[in-house]
């Protein structure tokens, strides 16, 4: 393909269609068979190498159930009620084996019509190991042809890594990978042409899948979201370990959920107006400086206040991990503010997750311990025995930059699951990468949430749409400047406020509402 004397903008996208179809020849779909439309009943018989498709069938609108398999963590959110909404579509159900020991299952459903012409595919929480219906069903109400898979294992828990190393690759990289080339193929040949444009949409794990496509598989997607990612993931399981001793390290360290609302209460009373406004939230944790000492018993303990043991614990649960030999962080601590969700990984056992990592994942032992992890030998056993196969760290994302990909990564500040340090350590590490913000702001762009919680939730406008942000950035060139946010109780918006580019906060205009966004504006601090 000679592209010397077209103008860089084209060129990219000559390339994009290019890598489209060299795909598909790949697959072995030949341009000519990509070009006519087919039935969705056909596609069971469409040849992908690799895959066995199981199920092409119709789905009249509204008809859709849930398989009753389906068993989500419980922190991947509300499941709807119903799926009445949906319009048709053809879902497409297929399983992957790019090893001899894979077992990868994936849904791509398609709108019988008004398709809205792109591809989005949804993320994952936790370990994965279901189809994530929920959040196709959110892609196909907004016109996308969208796609998820189980990742290669069936369960949310981490068993299936002992003894199975191609599906501990398949969880941390490849079903992802293998899932976007199926998913593109099988589109071109539903609708004769393939999607012009491709987005990730995910949070936590979701989160992480995106980074990890933006860094491996730089061609896979031009937009990419990724909220609260799990990127680092072995020290952010290090870091959970660390604030479960923390609470259990003496039977008076552990700090009973009663008392979480007490510190909270106490951390607002402390700073809730650095911001300049009195609204409940913490527009940037940082500048709080709530020392838990200010809550210590006189004497004793009581429902009010934290006995000296208690004290030490909340403190390590706000500071990072430490290697103790080196000094060096191993991950961020939570931030002021996150109290109301310590329960997860301070409550009477750490989060399953964490700990089968461990198990499972580094050591190798079901019946591994989590009191006997060493800050500085395990971290570094950890770190090499997993030989960055489960992180996505790498800062370096400029070949999917280079052809015009987008990043749009969100946190909230009161996460208590990932600590926001955590976004906010890797954001910069690819501004660095870039050469600094002038550089970078075109192509990543971080947006806290004050008061929200793991990806969603929490007494902050915690309920907004990524994808009406980072689309006209990727197909307009118009970068997001904020993204408006709303809180609601009991179904009713109450609140909304701008999502400001990191490290913009939004400040109160001083007059009108304060519960209405338009009465703020992006600036920096």
């Amino acid at each position: 393909m000679n592209t010397a004397n077209i103008p860089a903008s084209r060129q990219a996208r000559r390339w994009v269609r290019f890598a489209v179809w060299t795909a598909l020849l790949a697959m072995g779909l030949s341009v000519a068979s990509a070009a006519r439309a087919a039935s969705c009943e056909s596609l069971a018989s469409l040849s992908l190498p690799g895959a066995t498709i199981t199920t092409a069938e119709v789905v009249p609108a509204g008809a859709f159930t849930m398989p009753a398999s389906y068993n989500p963590p419980a922190l991947m959110g509300t499941i709807p009620a119903s799926f009445r909404d949906l319009p048709a579509f053809c879902r497409v159900a297929a399983t992957l084996k790019p090893s001899a020991d894979s077992d990868i299952k994936m849904e791509v459903w398609l709108p019988v019509a008004g398709w809205n012409g792109k591809f989005q595919a949804v993320g994952n929480g936790g370990w994965a190991g279901i189809i994530s219906y929920p959040a196709l069903s959110d892609a196909l109400r907004e016109g996308y042809a969208t796609s998820s898979t189980d990742t290669g294992h069936a369960g949310a828990n981490g068993t299936f890594a002992l003894g199975h190393h191609e599906k501990v690759v398949d969880f941390a990289y490849r079903s992802e990978h293998e899932m976007t080339l199926k998913a593109k193929a099988l589109i071109a040949a539903f609708y004769g042409k393939p999607a012009s444009r491709s987005y990730w949409n995910g949070c936590s794990t979701g989160g992480k899948q995106g980074l990890t496509e933006a860094q491996r598989y730089p061609a896979d997607y031009d937009g990419i979201v990724a909220g609260a990612p799990a990127n680092y993931m072995i020290h952010l399981h290090s870091w959970s370990v660390w604030v479960a001793q923390a609470v259990h390290k003496t039977p008076e360290s552990y700090i009973p959920p009663a008392k979480y609302a007490v510190i909270h209460k106490a951390v607002l009373d402390a700073c809730d107006t650095l911001d300049g406004v009195k609204d409940g939230l913490l527009e940037n944790p940082r500048l709080c400086r709530f020392d838990p000492k200010a809550l210590e018993c006189k004497s004793g303990d009581g429902p009010d206040c934290l006995n000296a043991a208690q004290v030490e614990a909340a403190r390590q649960i706000y500071s990072p991990a430490i290697n103790p030999r080196t000094k060096q962080e191993i991950f961020p601590g939570v931030e002021r503010g996150s109290e109301m969700l310590w329960g997860v990984l301070a409550g009477p056992e750490p989060a399953p997750i964490v700990t089968e990592t461990f198990q499972y994942v580094i050591f190798k032992d079901p019946k591994w311990d989590y009191r006997t992890l060493n800050f500085d030998r395990d971290i570094a056993f950890a770190d090499k025995e997993d030989g960055g196969l489960n992180n996505a760290i790498n800062p370096n994302l400029q070949p999917f930059f280079s052809r015009g990909g987008k990043l749009l990564m969100y946190h909230g500040w009161n996460d208590a699951l990932i600590a926001p340090g955590n976004s906010l350590n890797y954001f910069q590490s690819v501004v660095k990468a870039m050469g600094g913000p002038a550089k970078a702001d075109g192509s990543v762009r971080l947006f806290m949430a004050p008061g929200m919680e793991h990806c969603r939730g929490g007494e902050g406008p915690n309920e907004f749409n990524a994808m009406s942000a980072i689309v006209p950035w990727v197909e307009q060139g118009k970068a997001p400047e904020w993204i408006v946010a709303s809180h609601s109780t009991k179904g009713k918006v109450d609140r909304t406020r701008p999502l400001c580019p990191y490290p913009q906060v939004a400040k109160y205009k001083g007059s009108g509402s304060i519960d209405d966004a338009a009465n703020f504006v992006c600036a920096r601090p």
